[in-house]
């Protein structure tokens, strides 16, 4: 079987990351994209030798040759374009945050049991050989897994770029879901999803510090994981310093690493210190899409299941429940 798809919405998130990984996986062929505004589209296509391009959703969705629909649309379309394709029987990989809040992401589980079609959540970063590291360390290296600590701070936003268009919608929680907490947050804490297992409790407080725009621009939060380890968090996006660590504790010694910046993986335990680097990726989307594809075509597991993406969704909404 050949995966054959059509991209709903090629902003800049399938310019590099995700867009041109679909051609270079084994079986896996991308046919249309689709957006809104032709020009755009027509232009993406051409650049990208896409065979053919749309500007309305169903149609592509309707699309015989295509069997597989990847949705990297502004999170307020994913439940609509998600359940259309899932309707028409055709499997999806689904951006994160896979929907606007739980209560939505609840309703896209609800809508994927019912069609028995295959969804797999954009957290791609679980496939990537950095977090494989981690991940196989922290198993292996550190005794049993305690506590995970993670700061994630900005300085804020230049006017410049809260007015661009590409930070408009992120910084609108009608469309975003909450800004900039909701952007990055569902990486790290799907990470400690896929590092720790289920979640038994979340919890935070978030607020609107600066007043720049209207979502909370700092945001704290626990969570107790099934596996007894307890992950606190904190994201600041509006202080003077840039940081981008988490630090995860063991019964016999510690890892730490970054999630965006991609710094040294560092393990420290009784046998010393060791220190893990990798070359960045050039599409970082790829080894999640290979992923995908193997899962679309009936040899693997799925990498990331709606039921792990809604858990990443409750957490955020746990988060920044006070809020409001």
């Amino acid at each position: 079987m050949e995966v054959k798809w059509g991209i709903i919405g090629v902003g800049d998130v399938a310019e590099v990351k995700s867009g041109p990984a679909f051609n270079k996986v084994g079986h896996s062929q991308l046919v249309a994209v689709m957006r809104r505004d032709a020009a755009k589209a027509k232009n993406y296509a051409e650049r990208h030798g896409v065979p053919k391009w749309y500007v309305d959703a169903q149609q592509l969705i309707d699309d015989p040759e295509i069997n597989a629909i990847y949705i990297a649309t502004p999170p307020d379309s994913h439940l609509h374009y998600a359940t259309a394709a899932l309707q028409a029987g055709k499997p999806v990989y689904l951006e994160k945050p896979m929907t606007l809040n739980s209560a939505e992401a609840k309703a896209l589980e609800a809508t994927q049991q019912a069609c028995g079609v295959k969804l797999s959540v954009a957290h791609y970063r679980r496939e990537q050989p950095y977090f494989k590291k981690v991940k196989e360390l922290v198993d292996n290296h550190i005794g049993t897994p305690r506590t995970a600590n993670l700061q994630y701070y900005q300085p804020p936003l230049t006017a410049d770029v809260l007015q661009s268009p590409g930070m408009q919608w992120r910084l609108t929680p009608q469309q975003s879901g909450g800004g900039l907490f909701h952007d990055l947050a569902p990486h790290q804490i799907d990470l400690m999803h896929y590092f720790f297992g289920n979640v038994a409790s979340s919890s935070g407080m978030a607020r609107n510090q600066a007043k720049l725009y209207g979502a909370a621009d700092v945001v704290s939060g626990q969570i107790w994981f099934d596996s007894g380890v307890l992950f606190s968090g904190l994201w600041a996006f509006n202080v003077a310093e840039k940081r981008d660590m988490c630090e995860i504790i063991g019964s016999e010694g510690r890892v730490s690493f970054s999630v965006f910046n991609y710094l040294p993986v560092v393990l420290a335990n009784e046998q010393g210190t060791q220190q893990f680097d990798f070359e960045p990726l050039q599409h970082v989307q790829q080894p999640m899409i290979a992923a995908v594809v193997s899962y679309f075509r009936g040899i693997g597991p799925n990498p990331c299941s709606v039921r792990e993406g809604c858990s990443v969704m409750q957490v955020l909404d746990d988060f920044v429940e006070d809020y409001g």
